[in-house]
């Protein structure tokens, strides 16, 4: 008990926060005190929030990776060449064996599938997805 008032100070505001279990002990430690510190409920957590948050950006699936000598310039020059999307637009591009994925801003997002499916890359036309 002393080594617990001798850590929070003399001055200041020192905020405790108590589970159900601890009450005893917390009480201890305030009768110990000249004067007792004030004691509050803490608001109960109400759940998940209605609306959940958005993420900032939507992901992007390309039929084509490593094998097919795909680079994140290759995408990125079809995004901002062809497709005409601002490079801010663009996020994350990673390149697996078969498959690459691109993150693209949510208002884009839309016109980058559709110019993507319609278009080329390198050469190639590739499928892709919405994630």
């Amino acid at each position: 008990m002393d080594a617990y008032r001798h850590r929070i100070g003399r001055r200041g505001l020192a905020l405790s926060l108590v589970a159900g279990r601890e009450n005893a002990r917390a009480g201890m430690i305030a009768a110990a005190q000249d004067s007792p510190p004030p004691r509050e409920n803490a608001p109960l957590a109400t759940g998940r929030p209605a609306q959940p948050a958005r993420a900032p950006m939507t992901t992007l699936r390309i039929d084509g990776g490593k094998t097919d000598k795909l680079r994140p310039g290759d995408i990125l020059g079809a995004l901002t060449g062809e497709a005409g999307l601002p490079g801010s637009a663009i996020g994350k591009i990673v390149i697996a064996a078969t498959r690459s994925y691109v993150a693209i801003a949510n208002a884009q997002a839309e016109r980058a599938l559709q110019r993507l499916e319609a278009g080329r890359i390198k050469g190639r036309r590739f499928r892709v997805r919405r994630l």
